[in-house]
């Protein structure tokens, strides 16, 4: 290779590194200012992907173009050009794993999810268009990779023996994901009595975010075997209870009346609270000096229930006292005041 030879070659890459680093600053963001006023997310995650490696694309094929133009040696034109070929096809597999994988977080965030955004789904896709994308490299270099696949046929087969539990764990995940019924975000409660929202589902486990931001790890296996409280579907909204008793020497009507008042209070002045839901009171059972009472309130999901049912005690109880309305006493309560009150009267 001659000196000659060396400046064309440079020039090349000179040149394709110019015309890459135009495109990076005058074309993608143009492209990416036309993609954001779309209603679509794939084609900004599709742009922002593609301009991490434009100037690298255009400095390779400056380099192939400068290495067409000089004299070189067989063996170094084809070993360089294979080369190209495999960054190539390289940073091709690793923008479409992340384009893919991008894509089925965005399809995610929708309200008709079909497939949730979990770990399992996209490390499943990108090992598979990896897989994919090493065996094109493979085969464009003239390796046969039908000898590959027979082998991993085999190993595959002594693998999964091996990795029972492991292939139990995964495939219980998948089917938990293909379900519907256990989707990133959702706040469930399981039979074993943890709660919290679903954080993500790995290819080993779920990982559960409790109310005090702890984690609970579940194996995906042992979670299909449970029964699972999920308390988003089928819908968000989730009415709940506030039991009391009362004495019986209350207006029942009267009562009622109230108790709806500061339930229909509650829940316009209470964030989280259902403002156009109807109160409802149950009287639900009678027993010694008691009159056991029901109040239904709702909100908008399940986390918003404490505050609201704090809210709601507090107003209950002020209200209560300003209407004179008695709570009721466990008769061991009044027995004791009155053997107090009549030893007072003795003496």
């Amino acid at each position: 290779m001659t000196d000659d030879d060396i400046f064309k070659l440079a020039l090349y890459i000179i040149a394709g590194f110019v015309v890459g680093f135009i495109v990076h600053k005058l074309v993608m963001p143009l492209l990416a200012k036309l993609a954001s006023k779309t209603k679509l997310k794939s084609d900004d995650l599709i742009i922002e992907t593609i301009r991490k490696w434009d100037i690298s694309w255009f400095v390779a094929l400056g380099l192939f173009l400068g290495l067409r133009r000089i004299d070189m040696d067989v063996h170094y034109h084809t070993w360089l050009e294979n080369g190209l070929m495999i960054f190539y096809i390289f940073s091709a597999t690793l923008i479409l794993a992340r384009v893919i994988s991008g894509m089925l977080r965005i399809k995610a965030t929708g309200t008709d999810t079909v497939i949730p955004s979990s770990s399992i789904i996209g490390n499943i896709v990108r090992g598979i268009i990896y897989i994919i994308g090493l065996l094109i490299i493979l085969q464009s270099q003239g390796i046969s990779i039908t000898p590959i696949l027979t082998a991993l046929g085999v190993g595959g087969l002594a693998v999964a023996l091996a990795l029972q539990p492991t292939l139990s764990n995964l495939f219980a995940g998948l089917q938990i994901i293909a379900s519907g019924k256990l989707n990133h975000g959702d706040f469930v409660k399981l039979s074993t009595g943890e709660d919290g929202y679903i954080d993500d589902i790995t290819w080993r486990s779920t990982t559960i975010r409790g109310d005090a931001d702890h984690t609970v790890i579940v194996p995906n296996s042992k979670l299909a075997d449970m029964i699972v409280i999920n308390y988003y579907l089928p819908d968000r909204e989730l009415s709940f209870s506030v039991e009391f008793g009362i004495s019986l020497r209350n207006d029942l009507d009267h009562v009622e009346r109230i108790t709806k008042e500061v339930i229909s209070e509650t829940q316009k002045e209470t964030e989280g609270g259902v403002s156009d839901f109807e109160p409802l009171v149950r009287y639900y059972a009678v027993g010694d000096n008691r009159i056991n009472v029901r109040a239904i309130l709702r909100v908008h999901e399940y986390s918003q229930k404490f505050p609201v049912r704090h809210a709601f005690i507090k107003k209950l109880h002020t209200r209560f006292q300003q209407e004179g309305i008695r709570l009721a006493v466990p008769l061991q309560a009044i027995y004791t005041i009155n053997k107090e009150d009549a030893s007072g009267s003795e003496s």
